[in-house]
């Protein structure tokens, strides 16, 4: 299993799998951001990814969404979001 190290902004240097990282990426697919959460303190973290982070992360197998900011939120992921906050466990689904 791969396993790619990145930094905790309270922790320092984690080893994480590829299923514990996600990748957020630009409608370019070239840069992004990629998120986790810390396995040492569960903080999530969210980080910028350029092109060459990117193209490692992809390779390692990484899944990835296309974010879009541009896009308007519609209302069904207003209601799902607040459907989400009724949740006693909403906060790790965060991650």
């Amino acid at each position: 299993m791969t396993t790619i190290r990145t930094t905790c902004e309270r922790c320092g240097d984690v080893e994480l799998t590829t299923d514990d990282i996600g990748l957020e990426l630009a409608p370019s697919g070239t840069t992004g951001n990629y998120r986790f959460q810390c396995p040492f303190c569960a903080a999530v973290q969210r980080r910028p990814a350029n092109n060459r982070v990117v193209s490692i992360l992809l390779a390692t197998g990484v899944e990835y969404e296309i974010i879009d900011p541009s896009a308007p939120i519609t209302e069904d992921e207003i209601a799902a979001f607040a459907t989400a906050l009724d949740r006693e466990d909403w906060f790790s689904e965060i991650s």
